[in-house]
């Protein structure tokens, strides 16, 4: 898979580009010496960068969020630390964007400093995800992101899971979905991601699969 120097992931509340962020950085972990993961999903209420911190941690990545995530305070604070995402130029980086218009506004300001880089931007999107079922709800929310961060989309990431409940028919049943948004788009399906125990399975079926530690106690598990 190409890859390059900062890697963006966006999209809706509950897409699942949380997961994918902190299994990415895992998977360039095992390519680079130094990995960064920052967290621009400033607003609190779901799944944090910072719930992986323990798994980033024991791999060797280092993350940047802010003083506030996994706290009670909705306080929209971008960590000083952001800047080192751009200036340390032998570092790879991944960025995880907020699923409102506050994480995409957080990235705006770095448009500048995007464009010159070696930058790719990931649209995630899940077809079992209530405000993205359908093709013409998930253009609309890729336009709402795409404006309010100033950049345009690279690639779309097929992420359509019902979490460990996750059938490999389900899966399937998704790809259509993905490819008329891609076709729409005229941006390549860069990856399907599934739970890691169906990847074998699909490989047959899917092109591009990336295989993703759903839980916690996955990571957990394969450290003892």
């Amino acid at each position: 898979m190409n890859y390059s120097r900062i890697t963006i992931f966006a999209g809706h509340y509950g897409s699942g580009k949380t997961s994918i962020a902190v299994n990415y950085a895992l998977w360039l972990k095992q390519r680079h010496q130094q990995v960064v993961i920052a967290d621009l999903d400033i607003v609190n209420p779901y799944f944090r960068t910072k719930d992986s911190s323990s798994i980033l941690q024991h791999s060797g990545i280092k993350l940047i969020s802010s003083v506030y995530a996994n706290s009670n305070l909705d306080i929209p604070a971008i960590p000083s630390e952001m800047n080192t995402v751009f200036d340390t130029k032998d570092c790879y980086a991944v960025i995880d964007v907020g699923g409102d218009d506050s994480g995409a506004l957080a990235l705006g300001r770095y448009n500048e400093k995007l464009s010159k880089d070696d930058t790719a931007a990931f649209l995630v999107v899940n077809k079992y995800r209530p405000l993205s079922r359908d093709v013409q709800s998930t253009l609309e929310i890729m336009s709402e992101i795409q404006s309010a961060a100033r950049l345009k989309f690279t690639g779309i990431i097929n992420n359509s899971n019902l979490g460990v409940a996750t059938t490999a028919q389900d899966v399937i049943e998704s790809i259509p979905y993905a490819e008329k948004i891609a076709e729409l788009t005229k941006l390549p399906l860069v990856m399907t991601t599934v739970k890691r125990s169906l990847c074998k399975g699909l490989e047959p079926y899917i092109k591009n699969l990336f295989p993703i530690d759903l839980e916690e106690y996955e990571w957990q598990k394969k450290q003892e």
